[in-house]
């Protein structure tokens, strides 16, 4: 599964540098860090209603669909920040045998 976001990291870095007209993606580079994160704040709270409804429905469909758009855009939140997934997965497999209340324990107290 990490080839799938190894391509898109690829895919993402290469149209940082095309025309913001012609890439949605050059786009938000364009417009800054600040829009960036307006979108992973739009994304997450839409992936939080998906959620809340298909407890009520039973239907997951949207809830894949918002997670989606919000991993895209926080893959793009990484990349303008000189970030990509592999970053995140060595975090993950990081705190793999740790209990999840040790590993936040262990955190400074700035986090």
């Amino acid at each position: 599964m990490s080839d799938v976001l190894t391509q898109l990291a690829k895919v993402l870095e290469a149209r940082k540098a095309a025309d913001p007209e012609n890439s949605y993606v050059a786009s938000l580079h364009a417009k800054g860090l600040n829009r960036i994160l307006e979108k992973v704040g739009e994304e997450c709270t839409e992936t939080l209603i998906a959620a809340k409804d298909a407890e009520q429905s039973g239907k997951t469909d949207k809830v894949v669909y918002e997670t989606a758009d919000l991993w895209f855009h926080s893959l793009v939140m990484l990349s303008n920040l000189g970030l990509g997934p592999e970053d995140i997965l060595v975090e993950l497999g990081r705190r793999f045998d740790l209990s999840g209340l040790d590993e936040k324990a262990s955190r400074p107290t700035d986090q």
